[in-house]
Order: structure tokens, then sequence, then C-alpha cells
């Protein structure tokens, strides 16, 4: 029932991105900065994807990024993004998503990810694998980061500190290695997950960001650790993803320890 009602939630909040997406009259609101944007989509998503899973399990601890957190004492948590890349969702790019994981004691079970206007929908569950659109799917094989494909992402406000995002995306670039930047970190794990990308890494993401996608790179075969290769945590900010082969090495570039 677990997994229904994550799948069911998943492609509930899909449908919603469907329907408002390339809309002209779409609503739009600002968060933070300028460029930090929120929808009537987003709320919207949000709105079915809650009403499905308390619909099944309404003593659900629920996390999410428009309303914050929903408490209860319950051990399960749903972390929830109803529409991961708004800018682009806003602009009519398609790569933005509805991004849930589901996580019990404090460790990931299961993650779905689904673009409905790439007719993409990622599963993972702990210890089975993950899948895309029902298919399993595997990281790469590349074994060095000078022939990779990495992608990355940029935090909205940016804060100068040393080995950030400008500083670390400059060393691979001068070098020649392909960095991409794409607007949405729950579709950067997915295609890391999928073998299309060798690796992911990002400064500052929140929980709803990742939950459900670093288990899928996991599950797929690859590696996710902080920037000091301790185990992943959702809830701090830092996130590097990689098949595995080439984990070790990115941490050297991304602590300035490799030019």
């Amino acid at each position: 029932m677990l997994q229904e009602t994550l799948i069911n939630a998943c492609r509930a909040g899909g449908a919603v991105l469907e329907q408002f997406f390339n809309r002209h009259d779409l609503r739009i609101s600002n968060k933070e900065s300028i460029n930090d944007l929120v929808t009537e989509a987003d709320h919207a998503s949000e709105k079915v994807i809650i009403e499905v899973i308390r619909q099944q399990y309404p003593d659900h601890f629920i996390l999410t990024e428009e309303s914050g957190e929903h408490p209860t004492a319950s051990n399960y948590k749903w972390i929830i993004d109803p529409i991961d890349g708004t800018v682009n969702f806003a602009n009519g790019i398609p790569i933005c998503c509805v991004s849930i994981g589901l996580e019990k004691d404090g460790k990931m079970l299961m993650g779905a990810i689904f673009n409905p206007i790439l007719n993409e929908f990622y599963f993972a569950e702990k210890g089975k694998g993950a899948a895309l659109n029902g298919h399993p799917v595997h990281v790469s094989n590349k074994a060095d980061v000078s022939s990779s494909f990495l992608v990355t992402g940029f935090p909205y406000t940016y804060v100068d500190m040393p080995n950030g995002p400008l500083e670390c995306f400059e060393r691979f670039i001068r070098k020649g290695i392909p960095v991409r930047r794409l607007g949405s970190a729950a579709m950067d794990l997915c295609w890391v997950a999928a073998g299309r990308f060798d690796g992911f890494y990002e400064h500052k993401l929140n929980a709803w960001d990742s939950a459900a996608g670093f288990l899928l790179v996991e599950e797929a075969g690859g590696k996710v650790t902080d920037f000091k290769g301790n185990e992943y945590s959702p809830y701090q900010p830092h996130l590097l993803a990689t098949n595995g082969k080439i984990h070790d090495e990115m941490l050297q570039w991304l602590n300035g320890e490799k030019q």
C-alpha cells in the first residue's frame, strides 16, 4: 500500500504539472529572491499530493517545500517537492518534475520522481533497485573525471565562499570537462541513475530536492555522499552523486585537492 500510495501521489502531482505547463496565464510569484519562484501549479500539485497521502495515511509526518512541516508522531515521513525546477516550468522548459521521498525511522525507504512532459517516471525502493517507466536503470561506467559528463546547480542567493559553486565550476571547465546546469536537482539525480550523467554535485540543497533522487542513484549502483565523503543526509546542504567509479576523484576536485 505504501508503494501504491507513493506512485499515485506522484502521478497526481504530475497531472497537475502537465495541466499547467506552458500556460500563458500561469500565476507566478517570488519567494526569497527575484528568481526564486513559486507558481499556482506548485500549490495545486502540493495540495493533491497531500490529499492522496492523507487518504491512506492521515497520521504520517509530511515535509513539503511550499507549506513546510506537517508534523506528527509517526515514524514515516513523506518529503515532497511538488515541482522541482519551477523556473524551468514557469518558462516552458520541460526539465521539471514532481519528487517524493518516503522515509521510515530516518532512513529513505522509497522514492518516486515523475516528469510528465518527458513521460519519465522513476521509482526506487531500498534494496530493490531503480527503474524508469518500469525498466531497470543503472549508472554509467566512466572511470575518470577527465572523460566524464557532469551536471551541477547554483543556489539563487550565491554566497562567496572557498570552494563555492563558481570556483568549483571554473575548476572543471578550465580543464575542458563538460558540466551542465539544467535547473532541477531531482532530474539531475535521475539522469545520474540512468547513466546519462556520470556525476552531479551541488552546494546548497534542501531535503525535498534530493530525498527521492539520492535513493535512485544508490539503487542504480551509484554512490552519494556529502563533500567530505560522509554518508549522505538530505538534511545537510552538500551533495555529490556519481557512478561510484569517479567518486573519490570528484571529492578531490570539489575540495581543491586536484586542479
